[in-house]
């Protein structure tokens, strides 16, 4: 079997303009963030992005990478509107399609199952429909007769996802209270990037956590990168919690400000400036 580990900046490497993105985690929990901060180094542009939204859309948005936004929301949790989304708005900058959270679910299950489309109510008797005029509805050719959402796949060229525990192999572990879905972005997508706060042994896997917690599957994953704290500045329980203090900072700081301090540099880079801006705020 194959050592797939890499570092963030192979990982990205593989990666081209104008590919379709799938980033794993929600809002501002357990994103795969030194993944997009390695595409932030990158020249790639013109991206299809597909997200329950956090601060990735809005890092990826502020520097002109995304041409288009298929999500259900973008947001920081504590902070409703991730701001630099708004920005992007806005201004027109972003396409965006943005769709119920159910109809997200069935989109990337419909994908994972490498069908066209999945049957869903979410959508129906709302505003979804009338902001998405290309979606269409289907009637159920049993008895009930009933017409469900035709919610489309949402096929990925490459998905970013981010795990507490992962193998050489490609099998990733959470160990936090919650999924997310970061098992279907990788399903249904061509390749998968996952990182970690830690590469272990396959058989350390079932020490720490149950069976279950074993999320995704060898099969599904091209590339592993170890990358600790790699998920700041949004939660990766029970790693770590938020860094709440950094999160107003991001979110209060000038892009061209915030970028020039914190995302002129490589990973370590970023993490030693992190750490000195707690330092300086002690």
């Amino acid at each position: 079997m194959t050592d797939k580990t890499m570092t963030p900046d192979e990982a990205v490497a593989r990666l081209h303009s104008g590919m379709t993105v799938g980033i794993g985690g929600w809002g501002s929990r357990r994103k795969p963030m030194a993944l997009v901060r390695a595409l932030l180094r990158s020249e790639i542009t013109d991206l299809t992005v597909v997200s329950y939204g956090g601060p990735d859309i809005g890092l990826l948005a502020a520097a002109g990478r995304i041409r288009k936004l298929v999500t259900a929301f973008v947001t920081l949790d504590s902070i409703p509107l991730e701001p630099h989304f708004r920005t992007a708005r806005q201004s027109g900058t972003v396409e965006l399609t943005e769709i119920d959270e159910a109809m997200f679910m069935w989109g990337l299950h419909a994908a994972a199952n490498r069908l066209p489309f999945l049957p869903v109510r979410a959508g129906i008797g709302s505003d979804v429909m009338r902001v998405n005029p290309s979606l269409r509805t289907v009637t159920s050719p049993y008895e009930d007769g009933e017409e469900f959402v035709a919610a489309p796949a949402l096929r990925l060229d490459a998905a970013l996802v981010h795990m507490n525990r992962a193998d050489r192999l490609g099998n990733g572990q959470y160990l936090g209270p919650d999924p997310y879905f970061d098992d279907l972005f990788c399903e249904a997508a061509d390749t998968a990037y996952v990182s970690c706060e830690q590469v272990v042994e396959t058989a350390e896997l079932t020490k720490e956590a149950p069976p279950q917690s074993l999320l995704l599957q060898r099969q599904y994953v091209t590339g592993v990168i170890e990358t600790p704290n790699g998920a700041h500045y949004t939660s990766c329980a029970p790693d770590y919690d938020r860094d709440e203090a950094f999160q107003r900072l991001y979110a209060a700081t000038p892009w061209a400000e915030f970028a020039e301090r914190f995302l002129s540099g490589d990973e370590k880079a970023y993490q030693c400036a992190v750490h000195a801006w707690h330092e300086e705020q002690r």
